[in-house]
C-alpha cells in the first residue's frame, strides 16, 4: 500500500499542475470565443448587402460560438472537479499532520441512551467520527453514523474485504467525492424519497397527451401564418387559449413544483455518483451486491436519474417569466413537465429508495476505506472462535499522537471481568475508551491501532458518562441506576462486552463500596465479559472470590515533587493514589 502522506502531497502537486494548464486553456477558449463573436459581427456588417454570404457567415459563426461556449462550460466543470480534488488531498495532509478540528464533528448523532456512543467520544468535537468522516452526501454521513452505532457482529470478514478493496481505489474515491461536490445539496434525500414513495397522482391521465397535440397545432398555425394563409390574430387567440388551459391546472402544477423544488440538485448529484458506481469494477461480495442493486432495470440507474434531473431542470424554467408565459401559451410546457414528473415517479417509485441507499453505502464505505488507507500500519482483527475475546499487542487509541502514545498488550478471555485501579490521570479512562473503540472498529471491519489483534466478535455496552437530567427531574444517581438497569436487562438477552467507569459515583462512599461490589458480583455470575475502572480498591477483593475476576492497575510515581506516569497496564492493585498530592500541588489545600 502507498505511503499516505507522500501520496497526498504528490497527488496535490499533480492536480495543481493540471489545474494551471486547464485555466490557461479556459482563458484561450474565452479569447477565441470573443474573437469569433467580433469577427462574425464584423463580417455580417461587411457582407450585409450580400444576403446569402451574410447568412452563411451567421450560421458558421454562431455554430463556432456555441461550440466554444460548450467547450468553456466543460473546462469550467473540469476545473471545479480538480479544485475539489486538491481540497480533498489538502484535508488529508492536514489530518495526517494531526489537525482535524475543522472537519464536521457529527455532534448531531450524540445519543446518551445508546449502548456506547456517548461514552467513547464517537461523535462531537475531537471524536472518532470527526476524524474519519469524509462522506460527500447527507445520506452518506447518516449511513456512516449508523455503521458506527449499529453494534452488529455479523459478516466482519466481508466488511474487512470491502474496505481493503476500496482503500486501494484512492483515485476512484476522490473522483466520487469531487463529483458530489459539484452540486451542494442542503436538503436530506430522505425528504425526496418519502415524497416519491408516497406520491399520489394529482393530474388526470388524459392530460399527458394534450401538450403534444396543442404544440403540433401551434406549429401548424405558425406555418400557415408564415405562408400568409392565416391571420396573426389566430395565433394570438390560440395563445390565450393555451394560457387559459394552463391556468385551469395551475393549482395542481404549483403543488407539484413546490414538492420538487431543490430535488433537481439531489438528482444531478446522484446520477453522477450512480454512474461512477456502475462503471467501476469491484470484486468483494458486499460491493458487488450493492452494485447489482442499481443494475436491475433495463436502463442504468444513473441514466434514469439523469432523465429526471433534466425534467426537473425544465420544470424550473417556470421561474423565467418569458419562458413561462410564451411556453405555456403556445406549448403548455408546465402541464407537460408536470405530467413527465408524475410519469417518472409512477414508473420508478419502487426502486428509488434502494438506489439512494446504494449511493449512501458507497459514500460511507469510502470513509472507512480512507481511514484504512491512511493507517496501513494498523492490524486487521483476526477472527477467532477461541475463549480469547481480545488478544492484542501494542493496542493504542487511534486519536492519540503516535509519537507520544503509550500502547499496551491486552488479553481478556470470555467470561472474565477485569477490575482496573489507578491514580488520577494515570490512564484508566483512556484505556477503557481504547478497548471500547477497538471493539466498535473491529465490528465495522476496520483495522485496529495495534500490532496484532485476535478477536472473538462481541457486542459492546458501556456506562462511563452518566449525567443528571433536569428536564425530567432526574438526579445523577437515579440516571446512573437507570443505565445500570439497562445493562442488566441487555446482558440477560445476549452476550456483551461491558465497560464501566467508576459506577455509583452519585452516592456516599460506604453505599458505593457495597453496591459496586454486589453489582460486579452479579456481572461475574452472569458470565459476562468486561472491565470496570474504579478508585475503590475494596472491589479488588473480588479476585479472591471469583476465578474469573482479575485485578489490573495503572501506576503513578512522585519523583522530585513531580508526578510521573508510565501509562503501562500492570497486574495487581494500585498502591499510589495522588488526589491529596494534586490538591497540595495546585495550592487548593
Amino acid at each position: 500500500m502507498k505511503e499516505p502522506l507522500h501520496f497526498y502531497q504528490q497527488e496535490k502537486e499533480n492536480l495543481e499542475q493540471q489545474l494551471t494548464g486547464l485555466k490557461k486553456k479556459s482563458a484561450t477558449v474565452s479569447f477565441f470565443r470573443f474573437a469569433i463573436f467580433l469577427a462574425t459581427a464584423f463580417s455580417i456588417y461587411w457582407f450585409f448587402e450580400n444576403r446569402i454570404t451574410a447568412i452563411i457567415i451567421t450560421v458558421f459563426g454562431l455554430a463556432i460560438f456555441i461550440y466554444l461556449i460548450l467547450k468553456y462550460i466543460k473546462i469550467q466543470r473540469e476545473i471545479a472537479i480538480l479544485e475539489s480534488k486538491i481540497k480533498i488531498n489538502s484535508i488529508e495532509i492536514t489530518v495526517l499532520n494531526g489537525n482535524f478540528s475543522e472537519l464536521e464533528s457529527g455532534a448531531a448523532y450524540t445519543n446518551p441512551q445508546h449502548y456506547y456512543s456517548n461514552d467513547i467520544d464517537l461523535f462531537g468535537a475531537g471524536s472518532f467520527f470527526q476524524f474519519t468522516n469524509r462522506t460527500s452526501t447527507i445520506q452518506g454521513k447518516e449511513k456512516l453514523a449508523e455503521i458506527y452505532t449499529e453494534n452488529k457482529i455479523d459478516a466482519i470478514e466481508e466488511k474487512q474485504n470491502s474496505v481493503k478493496e476500496l482503500a486501494e481505489k484512492v483515485t476512484w474515491r476522490q473522483h466520487f467525492a469531487a463529483l458530489a461536490s459539484l452540486d451542494v445539496v442542503k436538503k436530506s434525500p430522505k425528504f425526496v424519497i418519502d415524497w416519491i414513495v408516497n406520491y399520489t397522482t394529482v393530474l388526470p391521465s388524459y392530460l399527458s397527451k394534450i401538450p403534444l397535440i396543442f404544440s403540433v397545432i401551434t406549429l401548424l398555425i405558425i406555418s400557415f401564418i408564415s405562408f400568409g394563409n392565416l391571420s396573426f390574430s389566430i395565433l394570438v387567440i390560440w395563445f390565450f387559449i393555451g394560457l387559459f388551459i394552463a391556468s385551469r391546472f395551475m393549482k395542481r402544477t404549483n403543488k407539484i413544483y413546490e414538492e420538487v423544488d431543490e430535488s433537481s440538485k439531489i438528482f444531478k448529484q446522484y446520477h453522477l455518483l450512480l454512474n461512477e458506481i456502475e462503471n467501476e469494477n469491484f470484486t468483494t461480495n458486499i460491493l458487488l451486491e450493492n452494485q447489482k442493486i442499481i443494475k436491475t432495470e433495463e436502463q442504468k440507474a444513473s441514466v434514469i436519474f439523469k432523465q429526471f434531473s433534466k425534467i426537473l431542470d425544465a420544470y424550473d424554467n417556470r421561474n423565467n417569466d418569458i419562458i413561462a408565459i410564451v411556453g405555456n401559451g403556445l406549448f403548455l410546457i408546465e402541464i407537460n413537465n408536470a405530467c413527465k414528473v408524475e410519469k417518472w415517479i409512477a414508473t420508478h417509485k419502487h426502486t428509488v429508495e434502494k438506489w439512494f441507499k446504494v449511493v449512501a453505502f458507497f459514500d460511507a464505505q469510502s470513509s472507512l476505506a480512507n481511514f484504512t488507507f491512511n493507517h496501513s500500519q494498523y492490524a486487521f482483527p483476526v477472527l477467532s472462535d477461541e475463549k480469547n475475546v481480545i488478544k492484542s499487542t501494542d493496542l493504542g487509541h487511534p486519536l492519540l499522537n503516535s509519537n507520544k502514545r503509550i500502547d499496551n498488550n491486552f488479553e481478556i478471555k470470555e467470561e472474565n471481568f477485569f477490575i482496573i485501579t489507578g491514580a488520577n490521570m494515570a490512564g484508566k479512562s483512556t484505556f477503557l475508551r481504547t478497548v471500547s473503540l477497538s471493539i466498535v472498529m473491529a465490528n465495522c471491519g476496520l483495522p485496529i491501532c495495534a500490532t496484532s489483534f485476535i478477536y472473538s466478535p462481541i457486542k459492546l455496552i458501556t456506562s462511563m458518562r452518566t449525567s443528571d437530567n433536569l428536564s425530567e427531574d432526574e438526579s445523577y444517581f437515579y440516571s446512573e441506576l437507570k443505565r445500570l438497569k439497562f445493562i442488566v436487562d441487555e446482558i440477560a438477552k445476549e452476550k456483551y462486552f461491558i465497560i464501566l467507569d467508576e459506577i455509583l459515583k452519585g452516592t456516599n462512599s460506604k453505599d458505593k463500596a457495597i453496591g459496586s461490589k454486589k453489582f460486579v458480583e452479579k456481572l461475574s455470575k452472569s458470565k459476562s465479559t468486561g472491565i470496570i475502572a474504579t478508585h475503590d480498591v475494596s472491589l479488588c477483593d473480588l479476585e479472591s472470590e471469583f476465578l474469573t475476576v482479575k485485578n489490573l492497575y495503572f501506576d503513578a510515581d512522585i519523583i522530585e515533587d513531580e508526578l510521573s506516569f508510565d501509562y503501562q497496564l500492570k497486574t495487581g492493585i494500585c498502591k499510589n493514589m495522588n488526589a491529596s498530592f494534586l490538591l497540595k500541588k495546585m495550592e487548593i489545600i
